[in-house]
């Protein structure tokens, strides 16, 4: 069953259809990766969403509800956490302190060190996160995410900034939490190394337009998806 549905989103900036006519479904407990060239739409899409935008047209649905025109603070509350592509913590706070802030929004601020050491984070719980190196600030800001409870988990370039060893041991972590818990994860990446290794469907969008969706292995094969984004060599590796 879809946990969340985006039906014919529309999103323009000006004469610019940031998002046109988008599509697609994000099932119960499902890793779906959103790829794309730069400008394609992904971080609007997410923005629509995670509620800080707004749809022109169209309609999302979150457990066979509509969510448009929700803000984003409600939407958090229904169940739709996220990260960001630059890691967004209060620096002056420690790891803990991060995450009982985010946990006092549901009331539930005695879980940061249980969740601190689901994301590898428990041995540094009391330091301050302007002294963290920028992969454990990844980790710190997952738990953020996770202090919500949410069913569905929207993570804009995860792995960005991140060593290559960094970024599957990031990854990993989140399918482990994933499968443990249920949580659906909808992810924008470059990295095509993460995308297939780690999603377990993908969809494409290229100049606002969804052009393809399917498992890591139809993707590859996309001869459109290999034109506008993949490269011969990257379908063939």
């Amino acid at each position: 069953m879809s946990l969340l549905r985006v039906e014919r989103l529309v999103k323009a900036f000006g004469a610019v259809r940031a998002v046109d006519g988008a599509s697609f479904a994000v099932a119960e407990g499902e890793r779906l990766a959103m790829i794309g060239p730069n400008g394609a739409g992904k971080t609007t899409c997410f923005n629509l969403i995670n509620g800080q935008l707004q749809p022109d047209t169209g309609e999302i649905l979150f457990e066979q509800k509509p969510i448009q025109g929700l803000e984003p603070w409600q939407r958090c509350r229904l169940g739709i956490g996220r990260t960001f592509q630059v890691a967004a913590t209060f620096g002056s706070m420690t790891a803990r302190e991060n995450v009982q802030v985010a946990g006092s929004f549901l009331g539930k601020t005695g879980e940061a060190k249980e969740i601190l050491a689901q994301v590898g984070m428990g041995d540094q719980a009391e330091r301050q996160c302007a002294e963290l190196a920028y992969g454990d600030l990844k980790r710190v800001e997952l738990g953020i995410a996770l202090a919500s409870h949410p069913r569905l988990l929207l993570m804009d370039e995860p792995t960005a900034g991140m060593a290559t060893a960094e970024r599957h041991a990031l990854m990993q972590l989140v399918s482990g939490i994933s499968r443990a818990q249920g949580i659906s994860v909808l992810f924008t990446e470059h990295d095509m190394d993460v995308v297939f290794g780690y999603a377990d469907r993908i969809v494409v969008l290229d100049d606002g337009a969804l052009i393809a969706q399917g498992t890591p292995a139809e993707i590859r094969a996309d001869a459109r998806v290999r034109s506008v984004y993949l490269g011969e060599e990257a379908a063939r590796a």
